[in-house]
């Protein structure tokens, strides 16, 4: 029998009497979204949901029944820089985990900015490990301290989403030391997290299910992890192989590899049981360590709390990142002077849409979708005039339908929904609810608290359309639907079902589609009939409804910003580019945004752009625009801290947590992202991000750590606690700061660090402490920064061969006799001198501080 000192008491008592099936069952899900308890014991299945950005509970993919406070997207919250702000919103996550009925979070995701064109980089914190790691740890330490686990993923190498089924991630053992294992180790010996999440691609060969050396040598021998490791939703396992490696739980329900297969395993002898009471055991002591045995059944629950809208309003403004704001006739554009001003242009493809979150498993149903427009006329429009022009289109997809234009037979805004027991929309409906957009998407509850494996469904809404011309509808299912206007069958995928497609990760059809003609502020009845004929992974469709093109878009924007005061451009992305499951194949914005642009700033020299994306982009047109501002995905209340940022109510308290570069050619990973035949082969080792640019000399657009503030700072020179220290000595850095500006503002103070030499290469210099601070005009404050003896080291690949070596040129070289390598790898930190770099970001360093580390 296992030691069970690591064991909760209660799992020790118990785990004795546990049948060999019952101890299997419990590494299978018991559903898609349920992790297996033990119901003799009145032990409960235990529930889990995404994600990063929000609790959202049951409505997958942004469709269902339940809302969720929709928090900025992981590059925006690593744009804050604070540790204490993202713990404090990990409470708010772990609070709304619970109103799901559940105890698992899968989040955070805290893979790097390896390249910008990875399609999650908008889920993930940071190019640097150093902020993902201390960003990590706060978000865990806030969401567990609420009862609920946090499941860190995707360990590890996962920095692609092209072909991440099956790829594998060609690492180097320095780089998986010094960068990409770096977040995860913080997670546990920082955040002291209970769940670890694979990702699904192999590392160096080996699948990450069945990783031997990631799961046990590193994870828990190592670093001593004590909670559980599973698997991510449909990750391929070895019922041997990845049991003998350390993995727990494979996800969702299913019995693939484990459950019933592992208890045959264990039976004839190729799994033992001492390892299936490790998984067992592993499982009901991070369940007992929340507290978690005792759950009553409850009702999942969308409550929404001001206080967590405050919260995600402050995080999202903190957040934005003020790139440029140069002077026009003497005076900064930002913040606008509203007094001074009689009319705005709100001019872009982003500006009248709600683009708040990445796609994928990340997306949820927000408690409220306001776009910039929405906001800036209720906050300005009884002061300015507010004129609106989209200017161009960036849709990759036809877009869902979602706003005014759609009113339900109940006055709400969206369709009614009606749900059957029979298969043909017979009888009186089990359930009605109002859904807010045209993704119809169903789980096991197809209404909260109904349980139905079939049943048929109606959605209802009458449709203005603010346009008239040709509409393309688009319809999209994963279970056989047709569309009706007025009456009319104008798709019928029931009778005439399109082939395979994309969607829904490879459960969704191809488009079937419909042009019409439809008039402007004419109501029609749009009716979406679906059937659930069988229980499936995706229930549910997609309508997207396309307006042909204004062929006079630009001009009518142009022309707008010319009669105005002020243009605000809001550029940007959707979550059809952005999106889990597969990559970007451009730096450069979609559509004719960049001429779109260049033709306002022309018209109007006081032009701000917002640019809504989540990850880096091209800006030609930088130079030319005196205010870039950089509002991320920014959650739920981005629209609303955005006015405050424009017209400086807040202050732009972002800085930049990823390279954004100038070229796609001049990146570190360039001919190596996405990979060739499965093989992502991370071939600038540890150069990633500002680490490449900076130790290369090459240009980028803005530097890692970047961003301005509406005030002023004087940054005080740096006083170390020693200036000279032993190898193996920790040391304190003390900097004073002021605000001497004339408002509130905040400023993070970025400490690298720089070896004068070292015997094998490292970056010019690594980010290794940063603090931020906010303070009133004319406040000082000192900040206190340590460095450890991690911060000074570097992981030594090691050359084994050299004592044979030095012997083999004994008589020929004997000067090699005196020089001592590692033998075996290991982090070693050389004497010698260390300049300590305060910085306003990567390259904008304001004082240096020398010191020494000496010789044991």
């Amino acid at each position: 029998m296992t030691d069970q000192l690591e064991f909760g008491p209660r799992t020790g008592e118990v785990l004795g009497s546990l049948t060999l099936d019952e101890k299997a069952a419990i590494s299978a899900g018991s559903g898609f979204f349920t992790m297996r308890g033990v119901p003799r014991l009145g032990i409960p299945d235990w529930g889990t949901t995404d994600g990063p950005n929000g609790a959202r509970g049951s409505s997958f993919l942004g469709s269902g029944e339940s809302k969720a406070t929709c928090l900025p997207s992981g590059s925006a919250l690593g744009a804050t820089w604070n540790p204490d702000l993202v713990e404090a919103l990990g409470h708010v996550l772990g609070k709304e985990t619970r109103t799901k009925a559940c105890r698992v979070l899968l989040a955070p995701t805290v893979n790097l900015h390896r390249s910008p064109l990875a399609g999650r980089n908008f889920e993930c914190f940071s190019e640097d490990p150093l902020l993902s790691g201390v960003l990590a740890a706060a978000y865990i330490r806030g969401v567990q301290a609420e009862g609920v686990m946090t499941t860190v993923k995707h360990f590890v190498g996962n920095e692609a989403e092209t072909d991440r089924a099956t790829s594998n991630s060609v690492i180097d053992e320095r780089a998986l030391r010094e960068l990409y294992l770096v977040p995860f180790e913080y997670a546990v010996r920082q955040g002291s997290t209970l769940g670890i999440m694979t990702s699904y691609n192999r590392v160096n060969g080996g699948y990450c299910t069945e990783h031997r050396w990631l799961l046990n040598d590193i994870l828990r021998g190592e670093w001593g992890f004590q909670g559980l490791v599973m698997t991510d939703w449909m990750a391929g396992a070895d019922t041997v192989a990845s049991a003998d490696a350390g993995l727990d739980v494979e996800m969702p329900g299913g019995d693939r590899a484990f459950g019933s297969k592992l208890a045959a395993a264990v039976r004839d002898g190729r799994v033992s049981e001492t390892a299936l009471d490790l998984m067992a055991g592993r499982v009901l002591t991070v369940f007992e360590r929340l507290n978690a045995w005792n759950d009553e059944p409850v009702t999942e629950q969308s409550i929404d709390v001001p206080e967590h809208r405050v919260l995600v309003h402050r995080a999202s403004a903190e957040s934005m990142v003020l790139y440029r704001n140069e002077p026009v006739d003497g005076v900064p554009v930002l913040p606008l002077d509203v007094a001074a001003i009689r009319s705005v242009a709100l001019i872009g493809p982003n500006a009248g849409r709600t683009q708040i979150m990445g796609g994928g498993s990340a997306n949820l149903r927000p408690f409220h979708r306001t776009s910039p427009l929405d906001a800036v006329r209720a906050r300005l429009g009884d002061r300015l005039e507010i004129v609106h022009e989209a200017g161009c289109n960036i849709d990759k997809l036809a877009p869902l339908l979602n706003g005014a234009e759609i009113v339900a037979p109940n006055g709400e805004q969206g369709f009614l929904v009606e749900v059957f027991e029979t298969l043909d929309w017979t009888g009186e409906p089990t359930g009605t609810s109002t859904r807010d957009t045209s993704r119809l998407l169903f789980g096991d509850e197809p209404l909260l608290g109904r349980t139905l494996d079939t049943f048929s469904m109606r959605a209802t809404t009458t449709f203005t359309p603010a346009e008239s011309g040709r509409h393309t509808f688009e319809l999209v299912q994963a279970s056989p639907s047709r569309v009706l206007l007025d009456g009319v069958v104008v798709i019928d995928g029931i009778a005439d079902p399109p082939g395979p497609g994309s969607a829904f990760f490879g459960f969704g059809s191809a488009p079937a589609t419909a042009d019409i003609e439809l008039t402007a502020g004419q109501e029609y009845r749009l009716v979406v009939e679906m059937v659930a004929a069988e229980k499936r992974m995706f229930v549910g469709l997609d309508l997207r409804v396309a307006r042909e093109p204004k062929a006079d878009a630009l001009e009518r924007a142009v022309a707008a910003a010319a009669a105005a005061d002020v243009a605000i451009v809001v550029v940007g992305t959707n979550d059809d580019w952005e999106t889990e499951g597969e990559d970007r194949t451009s730096l450069a914005l979609p559509g004719e945004q960049d001429a779109l642009v260049a033709a306002v700033v022309a018209a109007n020299p006081r032009t701000v752009v917002v640019v809504n994306t989540g990850s880096p982009v091209l800006m030609p047109w930088a130079d030319e625009v005196p205010a870039v501002l950089q509002s991320w995905l920014g959650g739920q209340e981005m629209a609303h801290a955005l006015v405050d940022v424009l017209i400086g109510d807040s202050d732009p308290g972002g800085r930049l947590p990823t390279t954004f570069p100038r070229r796609i050619e001049h990146t570190p990973s360039f001919g190596n992202f996405p990979g060739d035949n499965g093989a992502v082969h991370y071939g600038e080792g540890i150069f990633i991000g500002y680490r490449w640019y900076d130790s290369r000399h090459l240009p980028v657009l803005w530097p890692f750590g970047h961003g301005l503030s509406y005030t002023t700072f004087e940054v005080g020179a740096p006083v170390p606690s020693t200036t000279s220290a032993a190898v193996g000595s920790a040391l304190t850095v003390e900097v004073p700061v002021t605000n001497t500006g004339d408002r509130r503002g905040s400023h993070v103070v970025q400490c690298y660090l720089r070896p004068h030499r070292s015997r094998i290469v490292r970056p010019e210099k690594e980010l290794k402490a940063f603090a931020k601070v906010s303070l009133e005009p004319g406040e000082s404050t000192t900040v206190t920064l340590r460095l450890d003896e991690r911060a000074f080291a570097y992981w030594d690949p090691a050359q084994p061969e050299w004592p044979a070596l030095q012997e083999h040129a004994a008589d020929t070289i004997p000067w090699l006799q005196a020089e001592t390598r590692r033998t075996e790898p290991g982090w070693t930190v050389e004497p010698g001198h260390y300049d300590i770099v305060i910085a306003n970001s990567v390259a904008d360093v304001v004082h240096v501080v020398t010191v020494e580390l000496t010789e044991r």
